[in-house]
């Protein structure tokens, strides 16, 4: 029995560490050592349709009225954390993407609670040091299926708007169902990268995906 606990326990850490993988295994990361790491279920010119395994992240909320405020101060305090404002002193590597949650049922002219999430590098996936902020705090998302739209340029609230609102139609137009309540604007980048950048937005998948054939 002891021995069957210790290897669960081993599958487990492997798992973990499997899905926040070398960035060499992702062309989306390119300034990180480690990376979020999905399956392609399906894709076609509009969105595809990824896997992922549940991971840990390191959160953090901000109310607010547009995101890109929201972000900003949420990063710098999540940041924080990353390089020394722990409890254990330690310094923690950047990895991608960076998530943030959104909720969809914002009313116009009114602040909204954004979350904004570090993915925690594999060797804290399962002992992360506890945050001396009370505002920093850790989440997980389960395993999940989500469709993904890509695009360049920067992270804005108008591009992430924009974003959004098209996969909503492209999977509105093919009867796809997802969860409405909320949506995450993803990013890859470091502020610094000019060129090249790469953006995301995601639907959680609610049933079977939906992948027609490109036409």
């Amino acid at each position: 029995m002891v021995y069957f606990s210790g290897l669960v326990g081993l599958l487990l850490i492997l798992t973990a560490e499997a899905r926040v993988g070398n960035s060499s295994e992702s062309h989306l990361c390119t300034e990180s050592k480690e990376c979020l790491l999905y399956d392609l279920v399906c894709k076609n010119d509009d969105y595809e349709v990824r896997h992922y395994d549940s991971v840990k992240w390191v959160s953090t909320d901000e109310e607010c009225y547009f995101m890109d405020k929201a972000t900003y101060i949420a990063f710098r305090r999540l940041f924080k954390y990353i390089t020394g404002s722990n409890k254990a002193g330690v310094n923690i590597d950047m990895t991608a993407p960076v998530t943030v949650k959104i909720e969809e049922k914002k009313k116009m002219w009114a602040s909204s609670v954004f979350t904004i999430s570090f993915l925690l590098p594999s060797d804290y996936q399962m002992t992360p040091p506890q945050p001396t902020d009370e505002k920093v705090y850790f989440t997980e998302t389960p395993d999940m299926k989500v469709y993904v739209r890509s695009y360049g340029g920067w992270m804005m609230s108008l591009a992430s708007s924009v974003n959004s609102m098209l996969l909503k139609r492209q999977l509105d137009n093919v009867q796809a169902t997802y969860n409405k309540d909320y949506h995450y604007a993803v990013g890859y980048d470091s502020p610094m990268k000019i060129l090249n950048r790469h953006n995301e937005v995601w639907y959680m998948v609610e049933g079977e995906p939906v992948c027609p054939t490109s036409s």
